[in-house]
Formats: structure tokens, C-alpha cells, sequence
């Protein structure tokens, strides 16, 4: 695509040792005008990949998801930001709907979401609750921040919101272990994140929040149409709550024994 048929748009995208995923997530926008790198400490040439990849790249220690991807928003020199993560892509159907969206002008909407299909454990997932996942990632900048509670981010806009239909394709885990190391970091981070806000942890709650987390992945969303995967994936979601629970238990124990 030529300079000038550029969509009037900022990408920006955090990152942190992503050198194996970073390409694939910067080819996947070549109808953006700039691409910004918000990098939180690499250790690894995702930096020099970036800057290869003819990305603008910024530095700042990251200290959550919701912070850095605000950092990200202060970086864009375009009106209309598009947000990823270094582990996504965008389909080749969603670029043709957001390169359409700019084409009679600046689009009506304040910001628009879209699906987003996950690869994970050798198939695309369907069930569990993990499609079709739609999330607010295309808005106006000078509309729109991040919210929400680390590691579970979501835009807030003023104004209204429109729908696309193609697909952000997420690569989220490397194998199952990743997925269990990925998820022992984010419940600590969701049990501080409690702590700190000083929620009560009832008993009943953490009784059954996970049976009810397995139940409602597996039956209610339909995880069972994953086969062998679909149903890991439900023990993995139960177990998630109850890491959260069982960690911000330890820590309000351990508050109360100082």
C-alpha cells in the first residue's frame, strides 16, 4: 500500500520480549499511517525488530497493562488509534472493513469493536467463552483511554460505539506451560489489585467461584465443542479463580499477621 493511501490511523502496540511475535502483529497493519512501539524492557531485539519493521519506538518500565496502554495512547500523532498487543494480528477481512471504514472520511462513531479469535493448544478456539471475544480496540483518541482492572483491560469511549466483523487473531500462549506461568503472574497481580482496593473474601465465594467458573465455561459457553481442548481450558479457568482467591487470602493473612 502506498504513503498516500494510508488509513489516517496510529497503531499502537505494547510490548516486552516479544521477538517472536512482533512481525507478524506490525505486517498485519500495513494500511496504518505510523506504527508505535511502547516497549516496558526487553531483553531480547524486539526494540531493533520494531525500529527494522519501520516502527516508532518508545521505552517505559511497565508497570500494568492498563497504565502502559495509556503510556501507548500518549504516544500517537493520529487522531484515530488502533491498539494491539504484540501477540495479535489483525485478519485480512478486518483490514479491508477498517481501511473501508476511513474511506469516505473520519468514520461516525466514537470507537468500534471487533471478534477476536484465539489459536491456543494445536486449534482455533470456539467455546468457553473465548469467541467470539469482542473487544473496543479502533477509536478516537481524544476519546477513549483505558480502564479496567490489571491484567484485564478495556477501552472507555465517549460516544457511541459500532461493530466490525473480521477477526483479531490472538496467538496468547506458546504451549500449556506458558499458559500456567502467564497465569500464576496475573492472579498475583488480580489478588494485589484486590488487596489494595480492599475487598472482603466470604468463604461461600471461594467455595464455589470455581466450580461455577469450570461449569459455565464448559456447558453454558459451549467449551465442550473444543473437544479434549475445550475442557482443559475450563479446568484452567476454574483454577484461575481459585489461585486469585487463594492469593488474596494468603495476602490478607499475612497483612493481618504485620
Amino acid at each position: 500500500m502506498a504513503a498516500g493511501d494510508q488509513v489516517p490511523l496510529s497503531v499502537c502496540i505494547i510490548a516486552q520480549d516479544a521477538e517472536s511475535q512482533l512481525e507478524a502483529c506490525v505486517r498485519s497493519v500495513p494500511f496504518a499511517r505510523e506504527v508505535v512501539v511502547l516497549d516496558g524492557g526487553s531483553c531480547d531485539r524486539t526494540m531493533d525488530l520494531a525500529r527494522s519493521l519501520g516502527a516508532r519506538v518508545e521505552q517505559r518500565p511497565f508497570d500494568g497493562f492498563v497504565s502502559q496502554k495509556n503510556a501507548a495512547l500518549s504516544h500517537a500523532r493520529c487522531d484515530w488509534v488502533l491498539s494491539l498487543d504484540a501477540d495479535e494480528r489483525i485478519s485480512e477481512p478486518l483490514q479491508h472493513e477498517i481501511t473501508a471504514l476511513f474511506q469516505g472520511g473520519a468514520p461516525a462513531a466514537a470507537g468500534y469493536d471487533m471478534p477476536r479469535r484465539a489459536y491456543h493448544l494445536g486449534r482455533w478456539i470456539r467455546g468457553g467463552g473465548w469467541y467470539p471475544d469482542h473487544k473496543l480496540r479502533l477509536f478516537r483518541r481524544d476519546r477513549g483511554r483505558f480502564g479496567g482492572e490489571d491484567p484485564h483491560d478495556r477501552v472507555l469511549v465517549d460516544g457511541p460505539v459500532g461493530r466490525l466483523h473480521g477477526d483479531i487473531l490472538h496467538y496468547p500462549y506458546q504451549d500449556l506451560f506458558d499458559h500456567i506461568t502467564r497465569m500464576d503472574r496475573y492472579t498475583s497481580r488480580a489478588a494485589h489489585a484486590s488487596l489494595a482496593q480492599g475487598r472482603r473474601l466470604p468463604l461461600l465465594r471461594m467455595l464455589a467461584q470455581p466450580p461455577l467458573r469450570f461449569l459455565k465455561a464448559y456447558l453454558l459457553r459451549g467449551g465442550f465443542r473444543d473437544g479434549r481442548a475445550g475442557f482443559v481450558l475450563a479446568c484452567m479457568a476454574s483454577m484461575y479463580e481459585l489461585m486469585r482467591y487463594a492469593k488474596l487470602w494468603e495476602l490478607q493473612r499475612q497483612a493481618r499477621e504485620r
